[in-house]
């Protein structure tokens, strides 16, 4: 009997122990990064980084505010187009496909998640940017490359749509039959059911999906950098180009470092992106919980 006492409290020491690893990766990439960018927080506030439009290493002026705007442009475009898409593309799948429909359907829907970016990036390039320029942007500013945020939010909601289709589905699946016989029974209709008693239910559910794809949108890199045209200007409408941060990093990381600083503002922008997560998640999670006493 103390051996298999001593057994458990070592298993239950043990995967304390790796839960708390894991959580500290996170503490602990933020301790490296903060420390590799204090040459360039000694030398500026972080308030005149994140504020300033003027991106000229050579001359020390960084300026991140282009990027941050450029990353949050890309990112809310992403989610305008792909949340309506994947919640009704789920809500048929769970609710009014058929189950040979939906056995063939939702593995393609998967498949699309282990597609390398960059092909997702050339598929931007050679199609999605042409399409911009020539037939969408015209009816509304005079002169557009296409390399613009909207090639930019139609590759990255392509690219999470497979996410939130799949993890919304799940959560739809998990809502018991009962409520939705007994809403029938009642009269309602089909669509009625799924809009007043099932998105009801489900609604934490997919508003974590939503978080989950936003985490994702934010660090994309490679198929972003390919078409969103990398100006460092902040833009003003879908139209404009962007410069996301991870496109920054990606673009210029191991090359200038001789210039004072510049190696210390890429690492900060890393801080940063990673910042700019870490806060959008604790505040989508006190919402997360709010609705779930809410609902309960």
């Amino acid at each position: 009997m103390k051996i298999r006492l001593l057994k458990d409290k070592v298993i239950g020491t043990g995967m304390l122990a790796l839960s708390v690893l894991s959580v500290s990766l996170v503490l602990l990439i933020g301790i490296g990064l903060y420390l590799r960018s204090l040459p360039i927080l000694q030398q500026y506030s972080v308030w005149e980084l994140v504020t300033s439009s003027s991106w000229r290493p050579m001359k020390g002026e960084f300026g991140f505010f282009p990027f941050i705007m450029g990353t949050l442009w890309v990112t809310g475009m992403s989610i305008l187009i792909a949340v309506p898409l994947c919640l009704f593309t789920a809500i048929y799948l769970s609710e009014y496909a058929p189950a040979s429909f939906k056995r063939f359907f939702l593995p393609l829907v998967n498949m699309l998640a282990g597609i390398p970016p960059v092909i997702y990036g050339v598929w931007g390039v050679f199609f999605i940017i042409p399409i911009v320029q020539r037939y969408i942007a015209p009816h509304f500013v005079e002169f557009s490359t296409g390399y613009t945020v909207l090639a930019g939010g139609i590759v990255l909601a392509v690219m999470i749509f497979p996410l939130i289709v799949s993890i919304v589905v799940e959560v739809l699946s998990t809502i018991p039959k009962e409520l939705r016989e007994a809403s029938l029974s009642l009269g309602a209709t089909k669509w009625e059911t799924v809009k007043k008693v099932i998105l009801r239910k489900a609604f934490p559910g997919i508003f974590a999906a939503i978080v989950l794809a936003i985490s994702r949108a934010f660090g994309e890199t490679i198929a972003v950098l390919m078409v969103c045209g990398n100006v460092p200007i902040a833009p003003q409408s879908i139209f404009d180009p962007a410069y996301p941060l991870p496109a920054l990093l990606a673009n210029n990381f191991g090359e200038m470092m001789s210039v004072p600083l510049y190696d210390s503002a890429l690492m900060f922008s890393a801080f940063a992106l990673l910042i700019i997560i870490l806060i959008f998640n604790i505040i989508s999670r006190a919402i997360l919980q709010k609705i779930e006493i809410r609902n309960a």
